[in-house]
Order: structure tokens, then C-alpha cells, then sequence
């Protein structure tokens, strides 16, 4: 089963060069970002079967996700 990448620079080429200012600059969004990609890989590794986690369990991860993802983007926004 292929699952498709849920990481910033996939998700908003756009802000690359911004991406990497914050992450390298500012310690909250770095932070933030280091949340992100631990919650993408353990929901990447729940689908491809290498972990097994219960649906809903699974579920508020990527309700987790979505909402650093959110937070993220208004940080490269501004």
C-alpha cells in the first residue's frame, strides 16, 4: 500500500526556503515541526502494517497532525 507524504516540504512546496529559515531559526516552530514528522511516521507506519495501532487511536493522530499542520502553516504564513 503506498501512502502519500504528509511532511511540510511535500505538503507546501511553496514555502521551502521559509520552511527551512524557521526550522533553523526559530525554536518553536522547529519544535512544532519535529511533532509533525514523529506523528507522520508513526501514522506512515501504522498504514503499511509495520505497527498496529486501534482505529481511533489512529484516528486523534491525525487530528493531532492536522492541527500542528495548521499551526505550522500560519507560522509561514506571517
Amino acid at each position: 500500500m503506498l501512502t502519500e507524504k504528509h511532511d511540510l516540504l511535500h505538503e507546501f512546496p511553496e514555502f521551502n526556503d521559509r520552511i527551512r529559515e524557521l526550522k533553523n531559526n526559530d525554536a518553536h516552530f522547529a519544535k512544532l515541526l519535529n511533532e509533525h514528522d514523529e506523528l507522520s511516521h508513526i501514522i506512515h507506519r501504522s498504514e503499511i502494517g509495520v505497527e498496529v495501532h486501534a482505529d481511533d487511536y489512529l484516528e486523534t493522530l491525525k487530528k493531532q497532525r492536522l492541527a500542528l499542520k495548521d499551526e505550522l502553516f500560519q507560522l509561514l504564513r506571517n
